[in-house]
């Protein structure tokens, strides 16, 4: 079983948009109603990588959850 998902974020600069994908753990994922809040507040996904939370407009996931 995998224990990451991958998710696309989306970020816009001066009108420029631009994603990255990273992993993150599953099972943070249930834990907030929004996926863009997870990705924002939950600490085990900010100790792991930076995300600039002023430049973050969206989060998808890429994969579906098992």
């Amino acid at each position: 079983m995998n224990d990451r998902a991958q998710v696309r974020l989306v970020f816009v600069d001066s009108g420029s948009y631009h994603h990255e994908e990273v992993s993150v753990p599953r099972d943070v994922l249930g834990r907030y109603e929004r996926l863009i809040d997870c990705i924002r507040k939950e600490l085990a996904v900010l100790c792991e990588l930076y995300v600039d939370v002023v430049q973050l407009c969206a989060a998808y996931l890429v994969d579906t959850p098992s």
